[in-house]
């Protein structure tokens, strides 16, 4: 299992997220090609009511304790609870940017 897919599977079932969102950003780093050790997690769950960011950053790294350990470098991350993300994107997540598409237009 690719790291990124580990670090879903153990938010998924550590936080059960309303919105989860892993991006692996080693690509703008100095590292070799086809790295996994850095990465942007941004995570939506009612887990984190009523706690301050360090302990939502806290309740993260407890659940990755051993990847970050061995196996990633950096990890950016974005916790918030469901106020917080509908007061900062409305009720539901945004949808990602086109890249553009390989669809023909008739």
């Amino acid at each position: 299992m690719t790291v990124q897919a580990t670090i879903e599977t153990k938010l998924a079932e550590g936080l059960h997220p309303l919105h989860l969102q892993v991006e692996n950003e080693s690509h703008r780093h100095n590292v070799p090609p086809g790295s996994e050790s850095h990465f942007k997690v941004v995570v939506v769950t009612d887990a984190f009511e009523d706690k301050s960011l360090v302990a939502r950053h806290r309740m993260v790294n407890e659940i990755l304790a051993d990847e970050l350990q061995n196996r990633i470098h950096a990890l950016a991350l974005h916790t918030y609870t469901r106020q917080d993300w509908e007061d900062k994107h409305g009720s539901a997540p945004l949808s990602p940017p086109c890249l553009g598409g390989g669809k023909q237009q008739a």
